[in-house]
């Protein structure tokens, strides 16, 4: 079930019982998880970047491990710069975000977003695959 479907959900549970506590139930209750695995609590966070080298990569791919990320990153600098190293970006990229689950995709000539296993890209006309 997606995050967003999880979320959905857990409203509906929490209304209801929000509804049978007016009426006077007293017999239900909500229980909460503390399992680490189910973290829905947790907002996502949508983080900007910029790659002006390669290496830059690192603190992307950095963030997008630790979970509800969603990284905006500008590539122009890199793009300017070197267009075989911002390939190689792309790729390595694309590799773990594959390995994370996650999506990644092109919105203008000069942003990527990329996202871990919490979140996808809808993708339209608008927004392309990105291609090494």
């Amino acid at each position: 079930m997606g995050f967003f479907s999880e979320l959905k959900d857990k409203m509906r549970r929490s209304e209801a019982l929000e509804d049978d506590f007016m009426q006077g139930s007293k017999e239900e209750y909500l229980e909460l998880s503390t399992d680490e695995e189910i973290d829905s609590t947790k907002k996502v966070s949508v983080r900007p970047f910029t790659l002006e080298d390669f290496e830059d990569i690192r603190h992307v791919i950095d963030a997008l491990r630790t979970g509800n990320v969603i990284a905006m990153i500008n590539i122009r600098p890199l793009k300017e710069k070197e267009i075989t190293e911002l390939k190689r970006a792309v790729a390595k990229l694309r590799k773990t975000t594959d390995a994370l689950g996650g999506d990644i995709a092109g919105f203008t000539e000069d942003i990527v977003i990329a996202t871990g296993s919490t979140a996808n890209i809808h993708k339209t006309k608008a927004v392309h695959q990105v291609q090494e």
